[in-house]
This record gives C-alpha cells, sequence and structure tokens, in this order.
C-alpha cells in the first residue's frame, strides 16, 4: 500500500469512530432526558417505558443473531418472562404476596373505601366497595395468576373481564396505582426475583396504566 492510500484508510477509520461516538453519545443523552423530570414517580413510569423499548429491541436484535463465527446456527432463544418468572408456582407464589399485600396498603384501597359512584343515574352517590370475601379473593389471584401468565409468554388462558371494563368507575387514581406497583416490587424482591424481569414485568403492568387508572 502506497503513501498515497494508507493516508486514505487512516481518514476513512477516524470518520467512522467519530460517527459511532456521536451516536451513542446521542443515545445517552436521549435516556438522560427522560429523567429530569422532577417527579420521582413520572421518572420511574419513564424508566419503565425504556425498560420496555429495550426489551423490544433486543428480541428484534436475538432474531438474527448467529451463536458461531461460521454463521450457519442461531444463538439460543431466550426463555419466556413466564419460565424466568418461575413458570406457574413462581407467579402463583408472587401474586399470592403481592395481594396480601396490596389489600393490607391503604394507599392503595384496593376495597375502594370511602368511593361513590359519580355521574347523574339513580345509582349516583352508591358505595363501590369491594367485598374481600375469601372467595373474591381467590377470584382475584386466580385472574392475577391468568394474566400475567398470558402478559409474559405462559399458557394462554384468562377468565377475566377486559382490564379496562373492571375498573372502569372506580375513580382509581395515579398514586394509588404507584402504590400497587410499589407492592409488587417488595414481592418480586422478597423472592428474589432478577432485577432484568423485575425491570420486564413491571413495564408490562405499567402499560396497563391507561385501561385502569380514571384520576391522573
Amino acid at each position: 500500500m502506497n503513501h498515497h492510500h494508507r493516508l486514505i484508510t487512516i481518514a476513512i477509520v477516524l470518520i467512522s469512530l467519530m460517527a459511532f461516538a456521536g451516536c451513542g453519545s446521542g443515545q445517552e443523552q436521549k435516556e438522560r432526558d427522560f429523567t429530569t423530570s422532577g417527579s420521582r414517580e413520572a421518572d420511574q413510569r419513564a424508566d419503565q417505558r425504556m425498560a420496555q423499548a429495550r426489551q423490544l429491541e433486543g428480541q428484534k436484535d436475538d432474531k438474527g443473531t448467529k451463536a458461531t463465527a461460521r454463521g450457519d446456527e442461531k444463538a439460543p432463544e431466550k426463555k419466556p418472562l413466564y419460565d424466568r418468572l418461575g413458570g406457574e408456582s413462581g407467579v402463583t407464589q408472587i401474586v399470592d404476596d403481592f395481594v396480601t399485600r396490596a389489600l393490607a396498603d391503604p394507599r392503595v384501597n384496593w376495597e375502594r373505601k370511602g368511593v361513590k359512584q359519580g355521574g347523574f343515574s339513580m345509582h349516583r352517590g352508591k358505595s363501590l366497595e369491594w367485598n374481600a370475601s375469601p372467595e373474591n379473593v381467590t377470584k382475584l389471584k386466580q385472574h392475577l395468576v391468568q394474566f400475567i401468565a398470558v402478559a409474559t409468554g405462559g399458557p394462554s388462558k384468562y377468565d377475566g373481564a377486559e382490564m379496562k371494563n373492571v375498573h372502569a368507575g372506580l375513580h382509581i387514581a395515579n398514586p394509588e396505582f404507584d402504590a400497587a406497583v410499589g407492592d409488587l416490587k417488595a414481592s418480586l424482591d422478597k423472592f428474589q426475583v432478577p432485577n432484568a424481569e423485575q425491570r420486564e414485568l413491571l413495564a408490562i403492568i405499567e402499560s396497563t396504566r391507561p385501561q385502569v387508572v380514571e384520576q391522573r
């Protein structure tokens, strides 16, 4: 290679490195911008949405990844989140603990104590309190286990009603939803669920906020 060609090659390498560095700094700045709202709850929600986006991007990348230098074998597929949470027994264990916590947490007010029906119908002012009977709690846990299973790649069976219909008119507020997420996080910590799996599950729960929360 003569001196002229060598200079051209060095110039191309330098330009490529500068472009790569610029892309990286832009992505870092973009992620930092998500954590400057001044609200801890809002920052947590943004962080969860970012985790969900990274998960989706990672799934897309995994499809085209090769496992060997020969390039003739695909990398082993990542297990569904359902399996990484421990399957049926693991999810059931998490839900049992979470529901117990949430029902005892006045910040969540799962039983909707003191909440009355609004609007202009003949039922205006009617109490919306939910009876936490053993039968109702058992059914609640069953539906939560089924929902998480479907949402995390497990068995696709869900006997409950649509998320939005179930919570319509209950006047659930953002702080109550945030408290429930905190209780779920405490249950995940108790059973030592790895941070990556926690982020994926919390991102899924966060995605239901628009169907659950009416008072933002």
